[in-house]
């Protein structure tokens, strides 16, 4: 089929580009301390995001003047070669911060995790853009989740949990192409259940599912669910409860049972594991209605917030521009989420379509965990804001997730 001509959405790219801008505006001052500097001082943190920022421009131009059919045909290559960057970190890697998830060539750190979701995506629209899978085929399905599972596994031990956690956000577009609710509802019950048992403990969740199956036999006949349905989701849901200390003491690092145990209520470190969290309230909290004022945020100048200028920086956004500076970014990122909904309905192939749901997941997904973490709602797992967290990695792989999607818009063309 022929290209269409080529139109790029310039509403996404202007969102696009008020986001990086701001996030810099937020790392300048989350970085700066209490000595000002030049803002062209490059071996500060504010400059070398500056010249990610740069050379994410450069990028964009590279990526949009590939042809559209190129991120499909090599989909697959792409895929396998993000498979053995990732891998290649057990041997080759470098351990930061207690993860070996970097590569580091001459003072410049690469994680190679970041751009997998990008290949990941590509893949799964590949594997369901064929004309030969049908979705709702329990054997598709095992085959879509593989594809979404093996990056995942192999992150999951350098230990990278949080990387690792993204790609759940690839359940949004096999959702969108007819895979059963099921799915979403077991795993947000296995969740709940999760949760309601460290708080309440096993038996009162127990009691809890049984009062539930006994409420829905009372329901009308056309929607009662059967007897012995209800008895296997009442043994499977006791037997994982029961399970879930096991799982939760040994399954669990330390750290991760701290941050679980103080989100949940169970225990108050805010000297220790809780440090970071508390701070963020208490610099958020600060900001009132309208902030403090850009590089004002004493908390921020003071450098009371850890890791301010990566996963914690929507906390100088609270600090410094308030209530109100935080509703504009969420309505920002809600924006562009729904623009990306909507361009992703529009395309005639579905490949393109189901990319499009995969960037609107994975940046979905960072977006809800890293506001849900800095405000305290949510455990610490280091999953960063996209285009405003510090980091050449991350700022490429949303860049570079983004502006494929904007390359397939621009020709919405079929492959098939």
């Amino acid at each position: 089929m022929a290209k269409t001509s080529i139109s790029f959405d310039w509403i996404t790219i202007i969102i696009y580009l008020l986001l990086i801008s701001f996030g810099w505006m937020n790392i300048y001052s989350a970085s700066l301390g209490s000595t000002p500097t030049s803002i062209f001082d490059f071996s500060q943190t504010y400059g070398k995001q500056a010249v990610w920022i740069v050379l994410s421009l450069v990028l964009i131009v590279l990526l949009l003047s590939i042809e559209a059919r190129f991120y499909m045909r090599f989909s697959s290559v792409i895929y396998i070669i993000s498979l053995i960057s990732i891998a290649g970190l057990f041997l080759f890697g470098k351990t930061i911060n207690g993860a070996t998830s970097w590569y580091v060539f001459g003072g410049i750190s690469i994680q190679p995790a970041e751009f997998a979701k990008v290949a990941t995506a590509l893949a799964l629209a590949k594997y369901l853009g064929d004309i030969q899978t049908n979705i709702y085929l329990f054997t598709s399905q095992v085959k879509a989740f593989m594809i979404i599972a093996i990056p995942a596994l192999i992150i999951l031990p350098q230990p990278d949990a949080g990387s690792a956690m993204v790609y759940a956000a690839f359940l949004f577009p096999l959702y969108r192409e007819g895979l059963s609710g099921l799915y979403l509802i077991l795993g947000f019950s296995a969740i709940a259940i999760f949760v309601f048992t460290l708080v309440f403990g096993p038996i009162n969740v127990t009691l809890a599912v049984l009062a539930i199956c006994v409420l829905s036999l009372l329901l009308k006949k056309r929607y009662r669910p059967k007897v012995l349905l209800l008895l296997v989701i009442l043994v499977a849901s006791m037997a994982y409860s029961f399970s879930v200390d096991y799982i939760f003491q040994n399954v669990f690092e330390q750290r991760h049972r701290d941050r679980f145990n103080i989100v949940l209520g169970s225990e108050v470190d805010n000297k220790g594991i809780g440090y970071n969290t508390n701070q963020s309230e208490i610099a958020i909290g600060s900001g009132g209605w309208v902030g403090k004022g850009w590089t004002e945020g004493t908390q921020t100048k003071g450098q009371f917030v850890p890791e301010q200028h990566t996963d914690y920086i929507f906390s100088t956004v609270g600090e410094e521009w308030g209530f109100v500076g935080s509703s504009i970014v969420v309505a920002l990122f809600m924006f562009l989420l729904l623009r990306l909904i909507m361009l992703a309905e529009r395309q005639k192939s579905t490949f393109n379509r189901v990319y499009g749901y995969c960037v609107t997941g994975i940046i979905f997904f960072h977006f809800l965990v890293n506001i849900s973490m800095v405000i305290g709602i949510f455990p610490t797992v280091g999953i960063p804001l996209p285009f405003f967290s510090y980091g050449g990695s991350g700022l490429w792989s949303f860049t570079i997730l983004l502006f494929i999607f904007l390359k397939l818009d621009s020709e919405r063309m079929s492959f098939w």
